[in-house]
């Protein structure tokens, strides 16, 4: 197969929808050799924070001198983000000669009477396959959706478990209580090993201490008050991490928003954590170098200055409120704000949150068949303001919203991780 080959065969397997279980992932990769063991994993779970804590792991290993493989979802742009090493997307070549020996695996598994693989466990095992074959040093692997049943959890164990921030999201699958949604994150824990979790609220930590302890797993839990924020504003954060007695002073970050802090802080507690076990090894300047270094597309991402243009992937309430907490971190006159999103997200706390910062509204439509209709989250919007245009293509969106910001102005793009990949194609080229 070549790279548009390859594309058309995974996005195809769009039809088998999603499916939460080991069982045909496992199968998969059995014909596939099992390539995904034995490897060195470290495995993000949570709701939100986990690309970015992925991000921050992978580039400080990197920075240690490791050859580190990343694997995320959704991908912004290329299809080939989802699988890197030290930063460096699959290429393209690679990619059409993996899915062809994974076409292979699942024909061979339909032929002994199984369904087809989905999507994301053929994406997954394309994942295993070509870090085996690159043999990387370690794997930092981030769950697609909840944890116990998610396809990457096929691996039988890991260096580290790292539990990012955990809100209400995906409720129809992993379930209608802070509990019950935690009790589904925490499935990626192993036996005997490491936990480290983001600053939990109390629901959730219960749930994950519980389960550590079920499993004999050390549970380790960063605490706000070994963060002491220095600076923060529109080009990044300084703060000082104390942690076992010793305190790491002005480590530095680019990516915006408190809650990088706190993501940086957990991916730093991980490795801190790993090298005191003797798992890793690298320097203190290594770590700072590393977190400093690390940039995650569409996360609060400044595209431009005059007018300021932002993206930023939210797409639940707790995302979409530190957005709006967010945008305070920057000066502009009016806010020119464009918004797509998926139908079946809770949109109407959403655009409660962040439609009393706007003073235009730019409604678009997100390409794929989940999207809300443009027309219907304006009328939702209109409840609130009536400086609403509604622009379902997501170019004209793009246009108008530039068309309306003054050199001093802000225009903001978010709503969901798979309107802003188009909105940030699209932006780039306008902003030059």
């Amino acid at each position: 197969m070549n790279y548009q080959e390859a594309l058309a065969y995974i996005n195809d397997k769009d039809k088998y929808g999603s499916r939460l279980g080991l069982d045909s992932v496992g199968r998969l990769l059995y014909h596939l050799g099992e390539p995904h063991k034995d490897m060195k994993y470290i495995h993000i779970g949570g709701t939100n924070g986990k690309g970015s804590i992925s991000a921050y792991i992978a580039k400080c290993l990197e920075t240690a001198g490791y050859r580190t493989g990343l694997y995320t979802s959704p991908y912004l742009e290329r299809f080939t983000e989802r699988i890197q090493i030290n930063g460096v997307d699959i290429p393209e070549e690679t990619l059409g000669r993996l899915t062809e020996e994974v076409k292979s695996a699942a024909d061979r598994m339909v032929s002994e009477g199984m369904e087809h693989p989905t999507t994301f466990e053929i994406v997954t095992a394309l994942g295993f396959l070509y870090f085996k074959e690159a043999g990387v040093d370690y794997i930092v692997l981030e769950v697609g959706l909840g944890g116990r049943f998610d396809s990457t959890n096929i691996i039988e164990k890991s260096l580290a478990s790292v539990i990012a921030t955990i809100d209400y999201d995906h409720m129809d699958v992993l379930g209608t209580t802070l509990a019950e949604i935690a009790y589904q994150k925490a499935g990626i824990i192993k036996k005997d090993g490491l936990v480290v979790a983001y600053p939990q609220r109390d629901e959730s930590r219960q749930v994950i201490k519980r389960v550590s302890e079920e499993i004999g797993s050390d549970y380790v839990e960063v605490d706000p008050d070994d963060i002491e924020v220095k600076t923060e504003n529109d080009k990044g954060s300084v703060f000082d991490l104390h942690y076992k007695g010793h305190s790491h002073k002005g480590i530095r970050i680019s990516m915006l928003g408190d809650y990088q802090i706190y993501n940086a802080s957990t991916a730093a507690v991980c490795l801190l954590e790993l090298r005191e076990r003797g798992l890793v090894k690298f320097t203190d300047e290594q770590l700072y170098e590393g977190l400093m270094g690390t940039k995650w597309k569409g996360r609060l991402e400044v595209l431009s200055r005059e007018p300021i243009f932002l993206i930023d992937g939210a797409h639940n309430l707790q995302g979409i409120e530190n957005l709006a907490k967010a945008v305070s971190l920057f000066k502009f006159k009016r806010l020119i704000l464009g918004v797509g999103v998926l139908k079946d997200k809770d949109y109407t706390h959403m655009i409660e949150k962040l439609i009393p910062l706007a003073s235009e509204v730019v409604v678009t439509e997100v390409s794929m068949p989940r999207k809300l209709k443009a027309d219907l989250l304006a009328e939702e919007i209109r409840k609130y303001t009536d400086k609403v245009y509604v622009e379902p293509s997501i170019d004209k969106a793009v246009r108008k919203a530039i068309e309306l910001a003054g050199p001093e102005d802000m225009v903001l793009f978010g709503g969901s991780l798979y309107l802003i990949g188009e909105v940030r194609t699209i932006a780039k080229t306008l902003l030059i």
